[in-house]
C-alpha cells in the first residue's frame, strides 16, 4: 500500500505545469497556505476493522499527501448522523464527506444498489472491470450528480458470507416467517422467498439478534463477524454469500465542497481512495481464513452450505427482482443495460480462467 502511496506522491511532484503537458494538474490553481478542513461521516461503527478502518486510511492518506492542506476527520455511525443518514447529510453539505454503501440509500435512490452489489452479480474483480473500464463509474457520477454528490469506489470485501441463523435451513420453507437483517436487493429476495428483511446498521445487530428482534443476520464475512462476537448469537453460519458476491463500498463527497478543492487536491483526495478501494480488498482475502479458523475450531460454529436446490430458487427470485427494480427513468436504464451486459461479457472468460483454475487448484489439493 505504501508504494502505491509513492507512487502518487511522484506523479503529483511530477506536474509542475510549467510547459502545459502534464494533466490534470496543468493550469491549477494552487494555494500553499490555505488549508481546508473537513468532516467525513460514515456507516460504520468506528474502528471496525476493515470497513471502519477505511475511512481513517483516506484520511490520512490525503493528509500526508496534501503535507496537512486538507485534513479530514472521520466520524463514527451515531457520532454526528444516524448511520442510515449519512447521504442525506452529504447531500445537503452538513458534512463534506461520507462514507457508506450506495444500498443503505434503496429507499431513496433504487437503482444506486447496482454500484454495491447484486444478488448473484459481479464480484470484486468484476465490479473494478465494470466501474473503471466498462462504463459504470461515469454512470454512477451521472446519477449521484442528481444529488449533489460525486461517488468513489472505496473498498470491496470480496464475496461475503450467506448468514449467521439460528436453525437449519433444508429449504425454501425454512425461510418463510423469518426475520432477517439484510439489506439492499437481498434483502428483497428474501421477502420474496417469505422472509421478513430488516435494515439495520451494523452497530445495532449483535443486540438484535440476541435479543429476537430478528431471527438471523448476514453482516461481511468471518474478519468482521468474529469481531461482532456474532458466534456468541448464533450457531449455524452458512456459506456462498449470494446476496453479495462483491460489495463495493463507497465515499461520496459533496459537490461544492469538491470544486472548491484546487485540482492538485482533487487529485489527491482520488489517489488516497483508489488506493483504499484497492488494499481493503487485499486485507479482508488476508484476514478471512484465519478468522473463519477461529470461529469453527475455537467457539465450534457449524459451518454448513446452503443447499443447491435452495439456492437454485433464491437465483430464480433475484432475477425476478433485479428486473423489477428498474423503473421508466431512462438513466435507470442505462444503469442496469450497462451492468447486465458487462456481467454477460465476463462469464465465458471467467469460466475458463477463475472457475476453470480453482477447479484446477482443489484437484491438486486432493492430491496431496
Amino acid at each position: 500500500m505504501k508504494y502505491l502511496f509513492v507512487l502518487s506522491l511522484l506523479i503529483l511532484a511530477g506536474c509542475d505545469g510549467v510547459d502545459g503537458d502534464c494533466s490534470p494538474c496543468a493550469n491549477t490553481t494552487v494555494q500553499p497556505d490555505k488549508i481546508y478542513s473537513w468532516r467525513m461521516v460514515t456507516t460504520w461503527p468506528k474502528n471496525l476493522p476493515g470497513m471502519g478502518i477505511a475511512p481513517e486510511t483516506i484520511a490520512t492518506a490525503v493528509s500526508k499527501m496534501s503535507n496537512g492542506r486538507l485534513k479530514i476527520k472521520v466520524y463514527g455511525a451515531g457520532e454526528i448522523v444516524p448511520a442510515l443518514e449519512v447521504f442525506e447529510a452529504v447531500s445537503q453539505g452538513a458534512v463534506q464527506m461520507g462514507h457508506g454503501a450506495a444500498y443503505y440509500w434503496k429507499g431513496k435512490v433504487p437503482i444506486a444498489q447496482f454500484f454495491t452489489t447484486v444478488p448473484f452479480g459481479l464480484t470484486a474483480q468484476e465490479m473494478n472491470g465494470w466501474l473503471f473500464h466498462g462504463g459504470g463509474m461515469a454512470l454512477w457520477e451521472e446519477l449521484y450528480a442528481r444529488y449533489n454528490l460525486v461517488p468513489f469506489a472505496a473498498g470491496n470485501t470480496g464475496v461475503q458470507m450467506a448468514g449467521w441463523f439460528n436453525k437449519e435451513i433444508n429449504s425454501l420453507e425454512d425461510i418463510k416467517g423469518m426475520k432477517m437483517r439484510i439489506p439492499g436487493l437481498g434483502g428483497e429476495v428474501f421477502e420474496r422467498a417469505g422472509g421478513t428483511a430488516v435494515n439495520l446498521p451494523g452497530g445495532e445487530i449483535f443486540t438484535s439478534l440476541q435479543t429476537g428482534v430478528i431471527d438471523a443476520t448476514e453482516w461481511v464475512g468471518p474478519y468482521n463477524d468474529l469481531a461482532f462476537g456474532l458466534h456468541q448469537v448464533a450457531k449455524y453460519y452458512y456459506y456462498p454469500g449470494w446476496q453479495e458476491p462483491g460489495p463495493t463500498l463507497e465515499a461520496i463527497v459533496n459537490k461544492e465542497a469538491y470544486d472548491a478543492l484546487p485540482e492538485d487536491l482533487q487529485e489527491i483526495l482520488k489517489a488516497a481512495i483508489l488506493v483504499t478501494n484497492n488494499d481493503l480488498l487485499a486485507e479482508y482475502t488476508a484476514r478471512n481464513n484465519a478468522a473463519l479458523h477461529e470461529l469453527v475450531d475455537v467457539h465450534g460454529v457449524e459451518l454448513r452450505k446452503l443447499p443447491d436446490d435452495v439456492i437454485r430458487e433464491l437465483a430464480k427470485i433475484s432475477r425476478e427482482v433485479v428486473r423489477g427494480i428498474v423503473d421508466e427513468d431512462p438513466l435507470s436504464q442505462k444503469i442496469y443495460r450497462s451492468y447486465s451486459e458487462f456481467r454477460d461479457s465476463v462469464i465465458d472468460y471467467e469460466e475458463i480462467s477463475e472457475r476453470a483454475f480453482f477447479d484446477a487448484r482443489s484437484l491438486q489439493d486432493r492430491s496431496h
